[in-house]
Protein backbone atom coordinates (compact mmCIF):
# COMPACT_ATOMS: atom_id res chain seq x y z
CA UNK A 1 0.00 0.00 0.00
CA UNK A 2 1.52 3.18 -1.07
CA UNK A 3 0.76 6.28 1.32
CA UNK A 4 0.31 9.86 0.81
CA UNK A 5 -0.90 13.11 2.80
CA UNK A 6 -2.92 14.19 0.07
CA UNK A 7 -4.86 12.21 -2.71
CA UNK A 8 -6.76 14.26 -5.37
CA UNK A 9 -9.11 12.77 -7.50
CA UNK A 10 -9.19 14.80 -10.86
CA UNK A 11 -6.53 15.92 -12.87
CA UNK A 12 -7.97 19.15 -13.91
CA UNK A 13 -7.77 23.02 -13.67
CA UNK A 14 -8.89 22.54 -9.65
CA UNK A 15 -6.83 19.60 -9.15
CA UNK A 16 -4.11 20.68 -10.78
CA UNK A 17 -3.80 24.12 -8.43
CA UNK A 18 -5.35 21.72 -5.41
CA UNK A 19 -2.43 19.79 -6.13
CA UNK A 20 0.24 22.77 -6.38
CA UNK A 21 -0.74 24.34 -3.32
CA UNK A 22 -0.74 21.44 -1.13
CA UNK A 23 2.39 19.99 -2.26
CA UNK A 24 3.97 23.53 -1.63
CA UNK A 25 2.70 23.07 1.93
CA UNK A 26 4.86 19.93 2.43
CA UNK A 27 2.54 17.56 1.28
CA UNK A 28 3.12 14.76 -0.33
CA UNK A 29 0.92 14.15 -3.22
CA UNK A 30 -1.14 12.00 -5.42
CA UNK A 31 -3.29 13.37 -8.77
CA UNK A 32 -5.03 10.69 -10.25
CA UNK A 33 -7.19 11.55 -13.49
CA UNK A 34 -9.01 9.28 -15.72
CA UNK A 35 -8.39 10.50 -18.89
CA UNK A 36 -5.29 10.03 -20.86
CA UNK A 37 -3.67 13.10 -20.18
CA UNK A 38 -3.96 16.10 -17.36
CA UNK A 39 -5.72 19.37 -17.87
CA UNK A 40 -9.75 18.07 -17.97
CA UNK A 41 -11.77 20.12 -19.94
CA UNK A 42 -9.65 22.14 -20.94
CA UNK A 43 -7.61 20.40 -23.32
CA UNK A 44 -10.89 20.69 -25.78
CA UNK A 45 -11.56 24.74 -25.17
CA UNK A 46 -9.01 25.46 -27.80
CA UNK A 47 -10.79 29.01 -27.50
CA UNK A 48 -9.25 32.20 -25.70
CA UNK A 49 -10.57 33.88 -22.44
CA UNK A 50 -9.02 32.30 -19.94
CA UNK A 51 -6.27 33.33 -17.61
CA UNK A 52 -7.63 37.24 -17.13
CA UNK A 53 -7.86 37.56 -13.60
CA UNK A 54 -5.07 35.27 -12.64
CA UNK A 55 -2.79 35.82 -15.47
CA UNK A 56 -3.51 39.32 -16.94
CA UNK A 57 -3.64 38.04 -20.13
CA UNK A 58 -6.15 35.95 -22.40
CA UNK A 59 -4.82 32.36 -22.94
CA UNK A 60 -6.49 29.34 -24.98
CA UNK A 61 -7.39 26.41 -22.59
CA UNK A 62 -4.98 24.31 -23.43
CA UNK A 63 -2.17 26.94 -22.70
CA UNK A 64 -4.20 27.49 -19.13
CA UNK A 65 -3.27 23.70 -18.61
CA UNK A 66 -0.17 23.63 -19.77
CA UNK A 67 1.14 26.00 -17.56
CA UNK A 68 -0.31 24.27 -14.26
CA UNK A 69 0.59 20.71 -15.73
CA UNK A 70 4.51 22.27 -16.08
CA UNK A 71 4.56 23.60 -12.56
CA UNK A 72 3.59 19.97 -11.55
CA UNK A 73 5.51 18.06 -13.56
CA UNK A 74 8.51 20.53 -12.67
CA UNK A 75 7.41 20.07 -8.40
CA UNK A 76 7.61 15.96 -9.06
CA UNK A 77 4.17 15.73 -8.08
CA UNK A 78 2.69 12.06 -8.93
CA UNK A 79 -0.14 10.95 -10.62
CA UNK A 80 -1.37 8.46 -12.18
CA UNK A 81 -3.42 8.27 -15.70
CA UNK A 82 -6.24 6.12 -17.02
CA UNK A 83 -6.95 5.39 -13.51
CA UNK A 84 -10.16 5.35 -12.36
CA UNK A 85 -11.19 5.37 -8.59
CA UNK A 86 -13.48 2.53 -7.76
CA UNK A 87 -13.33 2.37 -3.47
CA UNK A 88 -12.92 4.73 -0.96
CA UNK A 89 -13.24 3.23 2.86
CA UNK A 90 -12.41 4.68 5.85
CA UNK A 91 -9.46 2.93 7.74
CA UNK A 92 -8.15 4.20 11.36
CA UNK A 93 -8.83 7.98 10.44
CA UNK A 94 -7.33 7.24 6.88
CA UNK A 95 -9.00 6.83 3.96
CA UNK A 96 -8.21 3.40 1.67
CA UNK A 97 -8.43 4.21 -1.71
CA UNK A 98 -9.13 0.93 -4.38
CA UNK A 99 -7.83 2.08 -8.05
CA UNK A 100 -7.98 0.16 -11.41
CA UNK A 101 -4.62 1.13 -13.55
CA UNK A 102 -3.57 -0.50 -16.26
CA UNK A 103 -1.00 -2.81 -14.45
CA UNK A 104 -4.39 -3.28 -12.34
CA UNK A 105 -6.21 -3.03 -8.78
CA UNK A 106 -3.69 -0.66 -6.39
CA UNK A 107 -4.51 0.59 -2.90
CA UNK A 108 -3.60 3.63 -1.91
CA UNK A 109 -3.79 5.38 1.55
CA UNK A 110 -4.15 9.38 1.89
CA UNK A 111 -4.80 11.17 5.46
CA UNK A 112 -7.20 13.80 3.04
CA UNK A 113 -8.95 13.59 -0.31
CA UNK A 114 -9.45 16.79 -2.74
CA UNK A 115 -12.78 15.41 -4.84
CA UNK A 116 -12.10 17.85 -8.00
CA UNK A 117 -14.27 15.39 -10.24
CA UNK A 118 -15.74 18.14 -11.89
CA UNK A 119 -18.97 18.04 -13.85
CA UNK A 120 -21.39 16.38 -16.50
CA UNK A 121 -23.82 17.96 -18.93
CA UNK A 122 -27.47 17.34 -19.00
CA UNK A 123 -28.91 14.93 -22.07
CA UNK A 124 -31.75 14.93 -24.03
CA UNK A 125 -33.54 12.72 -21.86
CA UNK A 126 -33.17 14.71 -18.99
CA UNK A 127 -34.69 17.35 -20.65
CA UNK A 128 -37.67 15.54 -22.28
CA UNK A 129 -37.25 15.89 -25.59
CA UNK A 130 -40.21 13.52 -27.38
CA UNK A 131 -39.01 11.57 -30.62
CA UNK A 132 -37.30 8.60 -32.28
CA UNK A 133 -33.48 8.39 -30.85
CA UNK A 134 -31.48 8.75 -33.99
CA UNK A 135 -27.76 9.49 -33.96
CA UNK A 136 -27.01 13.35 -34.47
CA UNK A 137 -28.06 14.42 -30.96
CA UNK A 138 -24.74 15.68 -29.16
CA UNK A 139 -23.84 17.65 -25.89
CA UNK A 140 -21.96 20.51 -26.76
CA UNK A 141 -18.87 19.26 -24.81
CA UNK A 142 -19.07 16.02 -27.17
CA UNK A 143 -19.41 18.35 -30.26
CA UNK A 144 -16.22 20.32 -28.78
CA UNK A 145 -14.41 17.08 -28.48
CA UNK A 146 -15.17 15.66 -31.87
CA UNK A 147 -14.15 18.73 -33.44
CA UNK A 148 -11.36 20.14 -31.61
CA UNK A 149 -9.44 16.90 -30.50
CA UNK A 150 -10.83 14.69 -33.33
CA UNK A 151 -10.94 16.35 -36.06
CA UNK A 152 -14.13 15.54 -37.31
CA UNK A 153 -17.59 17.18 -38.41
CA UNK A 154 -20.72 16.02 -36.37
CA UNK A 155 -22.77 17.99 -38.78
CA UNK A 156 -23.01 20.27 -41.44
CA UNK A 157 -26.88 21.60 -40.66
CA UNK A 158 -27.44 22.15 -36.73
CA UNK A 159 -29.96 23.18 -34.65
CA UNK A 160 -28.52 24.36 -30.96
CA UNK A 161 -30.61 24.15 -27.72
CA UNK A 162 -29.73 25.73 -24.88
CA UNK A 163 -27.90 29.03 -24.33
CA UNK A 164 -25.07 27.70 -21.90
CA UNK A 165 -21.42 29.06 -22.87
CA UNK A 166 -20.37 25.97 -24.21
CA UNK A 167 -23.19 26.22 -26.84
CA UNK A 168 -22.92 29.55 -27.65
CA UNK A 169 -19.01 28.47 -28.19
CA UNK A 170 -19.91 25.68 -30.35
CA UNK A 171 -22.35 27.64 -32.29
CA UNK A 172 -19.00 30.21 -33.32
CA UNK A 173 -17.10 26.86 -33.73
CA UNK A 174 -18.92 24.87 -36.14
CA UNK A 175 -19.46 28.43 -38.44
CA UNK A 176 -16.28 28.56 -38.53
CA UNK A 177 -15.80 25.13 -39.57
CA UNK A 178 -18.47 25.15 -42.70
CA UNK A 179 -21.95 23.96 -40.86
CA UNK A 180 -25.03 25.71 -41.42
CA UNK A 181 -26.31 27.18 -37.28
CA UNK A 182 -30.43 27.59 -37.80
CA UNK A 183 -30.28 29.29 -34.36
CA UNK A 184 -29.47 28.65 -30.78
CA UNK A 185 -32.96 28.17 -28.82
CA UNK A 186 -33.23 29.05 -25.36
CA UNK A 187 -36.40 28.14 -23.02
CA UNK A 188 -35.83 30.69 -20.72
CA UNK A 189 -36.43 34.80 -21.34
CA UNK A 190 -32.91 35.35 -20.92
CA UNK A 191 -30.02 34.04 -22.07
CA UNK A 192 -28.20 31.52 -20.20
CA UNK A 193 -24.31 32.33 -20.76
CA UNK A 194 -22.35 35.24 -20.56
CA UNK A 195 -23.11 38.51 -22.09
CA UNK A 196 -19.42 38.42 -23.78
CA UNK A 197 -20.22 35.32 -24.98
CA UNK A 198 -23.95 36.08 -26.38
CA UNK A 199 -21.75 39.07 -28.69
CA UNK A 200 -18.48 36.95 -29.97
CA UNK A 201 -20.44 34.13 -30.75
CA UNK A 202 -24.10 35.03 -32.24
CA UNK A 203 -24.09 38.39 -32.68
CA UNK A 204 -20.83 38.66 -34.70
CA UNK A 205 -21.36 35.56 -36.93
CA UNK A 206 -25.08 36.70 -37.23
CA UNK A 207 -26.79 33.65 -35.52
CA UNK A 208 -29.93 34.16 -34.19
CA UNK A 209 -30.90 33.60 -30.61
CA UNK A 210 -34.53 32.63 -29.85
CA UNK A 211 -35.68 32.98 -25.98
CA UNK A 212 -38.66 31.02 -24.60
CA UNK A 213 -38.72 28.74 -27.39
CA UNK A 214 -37.31 24.97 -26.59
CA UNK A 215 -37.11 21.90 -29.19
CA UNK A 216 -40.31 19.62 -28.07
CA UNK A 217 -39.49 16.28 -31.03
CA UNK A 218 -37.03 15.21 -33.12
CA UNK A 219 -37.48 13.04 -36.08
CA UNK A 220 -35.69 10.79 -37.76
CA UNK A 221 -34.29 7.34 -37.97
CA UNK A 222 -30.87 6.18 -38.63
CA UNK A 223 -30.16 10.09 -38.50
CA UNK A 224 -31.82 12.86 -37.23
CA UNK A 225 -33.99 14.71 -39.99
CA UNK A 226 -35.74 17.54 -38.38
CA UNK A 227 -36.65 18.89 -34.67
CA UNK A 228 -39.94 20.77 -33.45
CA UNK A 229 -39.59 23.69 -31.99
CA UNK A 230 -42.48 25.54 -29.77
CA UNK A 231 -42.50 28.81 -27.79
CA UNK A 232 -43.43 27.95 -23.88
CA UNK A 233 -45.09 29.82 -21.67
CA UNK A 234 -43.38 31.67 -18.36
CA UNK A 235 -43.64 28.61 -16.61
CA UNK A 236 -41.34 27.30 -19.59
CA UNK A 237 -44.58 25.18 -21.05
CA UNK A 238 -44.90 24.57 -24.63
CA UNK A 239 -47.79 26.71 -26.10
CA UNK A 240 -50.13 24.42 -28.64
CA UNK A 241 -49.96 26.25 -32.22
CA UNK A 242 -46.45 27.68 -31.76
CA UNK A 243 -45.03 24.46 -33.51
CA UNK A 244 -42.64 24.87 -35.94
CA UNK A 245 -40.44 22.16 -37.96
CA UNK A 246 -37.02 22.88 -38.63
CA UNK A 247 -35.01 20.69 -40.94
CA UNK A 248 -31.35 19.65 -39.72
CA UNK A 249 -28.60 17.09 -39.33
CA UNK A 250 -28.13 17.24 -35.73
CA UNK A 251 -29.33 18.97 -32.68
CA UNK A 252 -26.24 20.40 -30.24
CA UNK A 253 -27.10 20.30 -26.56
CA UNK A 254 -26.55 22.95 -23.76
CA UNK A 255 -28.74 22.59 -21.50
CA UNK A 256 -26.62 22.61 -17.74
CA UNK A 257 -23.86 21.44 -15.85
CA UNK A 258 -24.29 19.19 -12.97
CA UNK A 259 -21.56 18.46 -10.55
CA UNK A 260 -20.08 15.00 -11.08
CA UNK A 261 -20.80 14.17 -6.96
CA UNK A 262 -21.66 10.38 -7.00
CA UNK A 263 -17.78 9.15 -5.86
CA UNK A 264 -18.52 12.27 -3.03
CA UNK A 265 -21.60 10.41 -2.11
CA UNK A 266 -20.23 7.15 -2.24
CA UNK A 267 -18.17 8.61 1.19
CA UNK A 268 -21.45 10.32 2.61
CA UNK A 269 -20.49 13.96 1.76
CA UNK A 270 -24.08 15.90 1.59
CA UNK A 271 -25.05 17.83 -1.47
CA UNK A 272 -26.45 21.27 -2.14
CA UNK A 273 -29.63 21.63 -3.17
CA UNK A 274 -28.92 25.08 -4.45
CA UNK A 275 -25.47 24.45 -6.02
CA UNK A 276 -26.10 21.20 -6.40
CA UNK A 277 -22.19 20.62 -5.78
CA UNK A 278 -20.73 19.45 -2.21
CA UNK A 279 -21.63 21.36 0.72
CA UNK A 280 -18.41 22.83 1.82
CA UNK A 281 -17.25 25.07 4.93
CA UNK A 282 -15.06 27.97 4.26
CA UNK A 283 -11.70 26.07 3.63
CA UNK A 284 -13.68 24.33 1.66
CA UNK A 285 -14.00 20.96 3.80
CA UNK A 286 -17.11 18.45 3.01
CA UNK A 287 -19.32 17.61 5.60
CA UNK A 288 -17.19 14.42 6.56
CA UNK A 289 -13.96 15.17 8.38
CA UNK A 290 -10.74 14.69 5.52
CA UNK A 291 -12.52 14.93 2.37
CA UNK A 292 -12.42 18.51 0.78
CA UNK A 293 -13.98 19.74 -2.83
CA UNK A 294 -13.05 21.92 -5.39
CA UNK A 295 -14.09 23.70 -8.57
CA UNK A 296 -16.90 22.41 -10.44
CA UNK A 297 -17.42 19.61 -8.19
CA UNK A 298 -18.97 22.28 -5.31
CA UNK A 299 -20.69 24.66 -8.30
CA UNK A 300 -20.77 25.36 -11.68
CA UNK A 301 -17.64 28.16 -12.34
CA UNK A 302 -18.00 30.45 -15.17
CA UNK A 303 -13.85 31.26 -15.13
CA UNK A 304 -11.20 28.65 -14.93
CA UNK A 305 -9.63 31.25 -12.67
CA UNK A 306 -12.00 30.60 -9.97
CA UNK A 307 -11.87 26.59 -10.08
CA UNK A 308 -8.35 27.25 -9.44
CA UNK A 309 -8.35 29.35 -6.55
CA UNK A 310 -10.58 26.78 -4.80
CA UNK A 311 -8.64 23.94 -5.74
CA UNK A 312 -5.41 26.24 -4.25
CA UNK A 313 -7.76 26.53 -0.94
CA UNK A 314 -8.96 23.37 -0.85
CA UNK A 315 -5.27 21.80 -1.09
CA UNK A 316 -3.82 24.00 0.81
CA UNK A 317 -6.00 23.07 3.76
CA UNK A 318 -6.33 19.48 2.62
CA UNK A 319 -2.35 19.58 3.65
CA UNK A 320 -2.63 21.05 7.14
CA UNK A 321 -5.61 18.39 7.76
CA UNK A 322 -5.55 16.90 11.16
CA UNK A 323 -8.35 15.44 12.74
CA UNK A 324 -10.06 18.67 15.57
CA UNK A 325 -13.45 19.18 16.72
CA UNK A 326 -14.98 21.76 13.84
CA UNK A 327 -17.28 24.20 15.07
CA UNK A 328 -19.63 25.52 12.19
CA UNK A 329 -22.09 28.05 11.32
CA UNK A 330 -24.28 27.88 9.10
CA UNK A 331 -24.86 31.07 6.28
CA UNK A 332 -28.54 31.45 4.68
CA UNK A 333 -28.85 32.86 1.44
CA UNK A 334 -32.67 34.87 0.79
CA UNK A 335 -34.61 33.92 -2.20
CA UNK A 336 -32.95 36.32 -4.38
CA UNK A 337 -29.93 34.49 -4.18
CA UNK A 338 -29.45 31.16 -6.34
CA UNK A 339 -26.90 29.75 -4.14
CA UNK A 340 -23.99 31.19 -1.70
CA UNK A 341 -20.78 28.56 -1.33
CA UNK A 342 -19.23 27.88 1.34
CA UNK A 343 -22.77 27.24 3.30
CA UNK A 344 -20.94 27.01 6.79
CA UNK A 345 -18.22 28.60 8.23
CA UNK A 346 -15.67 26.75 10.68
CA UNK A 347 -15.11 29.35 13.89
CA UNK A 348 -12.44 26.98 14.78
CA UNK A 349 -10.31 28.64 11.32
CA UNK A 350 -8.66 32.05 10.07
CA UNK A 351 -12.03 33.75 8.85
CA UNK A 352 -10.26 37.03 8.10
CA UNK A 353 -10.41 36.55 4.57
CA UNK A 354 -13.38 33.53 3.55
CA UNK A 355 -13.80 33.97 -0.07
CA UNK A 356 -17.36 33.67 -1.47
CA UNK A 357 -19.09 32.63 -4.86
CA UNK A 358 -22.64 33.62 -5.24
CA UNK A 359 -25.06 34.09 -7.75
CA UNK A 360 -28.80 35.25 -8.14
CA UNK A 361 -31.86 34.07 -9.14
CA UNK A 362 -32.99 36.14 -11.59
CA UNK A 363 -31.64 39.03 -13.52
CA UNK A 364 -31.42 42.38 -11.37
CA UNK A 365 -30.35 45.81 -11.33
CA UNK A 366 -29.28 48.49 -8.93
CA UNK A 367 -29.00 46.19 -6.13
CA UNK A 368 -27.40 45.94 -2.97
CA UNK A 369 -25.36 42.67 -1.54
CA UNK A 370 -25.81 42.23 2.55
CA UNK A 371 -23.73 39.97 4.64
CA UNK A 372 -25.32 40.16 8.23
CA UNK A 373 -24.27 38.24 11.11
CA UNK A 374 -26.71 38.58 14.41
CA UNK A 375 -28.26 41.54 12.34
CA UNK A 376 -24.88 43.65 12.38
CA UNK A 377 -23.46 44.33 8.41
CA UNK A 378 -20.62 43.02 7.85
CA UNK A 379 -20.57 43.36 4.10
CA UNK A 380 -22.08 45.21 1.71
CA UNK A 381 -21.28 46.01 -2.11
CA UNK A 382 -23.39 47.52 -4.80
CA UNK A 383 -24.01 45.92 -8.27
CA UNK A 384 -25.64 47.71 -11.27
CA UNK A 385 -26.53 44.08 -12.98
CA UNK A 386 -26.96 40.57 -11.70
CA UNK A 387 -27.41 37.59 -13.59
CA UNK A 388 -27.46 34.22 -12.71
CA UNK A 389 -25.38 33.24 -15.68
CA UNK A 390 -22.86 35.51 -13.99
CA UNK A 391 -21.42 34.30 -10.99
CA UNK A 392 -19.37 36.67 -8.10
CA UNK A 393 -16.62 36.57 -6.30
CA UNK A 394 -16.41 38.78 -2.54
CA UNK A 395 -13.59 38.36 0.51
CA UNK A 396 -15.31 39.15 3.22
CA UNK A 397 -13.55 39.41 6.87
CA UNK A 398 -15.73 37.35 9.64
CA UNK A 399 -12.53 37.79 12.36
CA UNK A 400 -14.39 40.76 14.83
CA UNK A 401 -18.07 38.61 14.30
CA UNK A 402 -17.31 36.91 17.60
CA UNK A 403 -19.37 33.63 15.67
CA UNK A 404 -21.44 31.19 17.74
CA UNK A 405 -22.78 28.13 17.25
CA UNK A 406 -26.22 30.17 17.45
CA UNK A 407 -25.30 33.00 14.84
CA UNK A 408 -27.18 34.25 12.41
CA UNK A 409 -25.16 34.66 9.02
CA UNK A 410 -27.49 35.62 6.59
CA UNK A 411 -26.94 36.81 2.93
CA UNK A 412 -29.50 38.70 1.15
CA UNK A 413 -29.82 40.57 -2.37
CA UNK A 414 -31.52 43.62 -2.02
CA UNK A 415 -33.22 45.60 -5.30
CA UNK A 416 -33.54 49.19 -5.53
Amino acid sequence: MEKYDVVIIGGGPAGLAAAISAHDKGAKVLIVEREASLGGILKQCIHDGFGLVRFGEKLSGPEYAERFIDEVKAKKIDYLLLAFVTKIERENSKFVLSIVTREGIKIFEANALVLATGCRERTARQVFIQGTRPSGIFTAGTAQHFVNLLGVMPCKKCVILGSGDIGLIMARRLTLEGAQVVGVYEAKDTPSGLTRNIMQCLNDFDIPLHLSTTVTRVFGNSRLEAVEISKVDSQMRPIKGTEEIIECDSLILSVGLIPENELAESVGVKSDGRAKGAVCDNTFMTNVDGVFTAGNATHVNDLVDYVSESGEIAGANAAAYKEKKRELTDVNADKNTLYIVPEKLDRNTDLSKVIMFFRSSHVMKNCTVILKVDGREVFKRRYQNLKPPEMERICVDFSGCALSKDSSVEFSIEEG
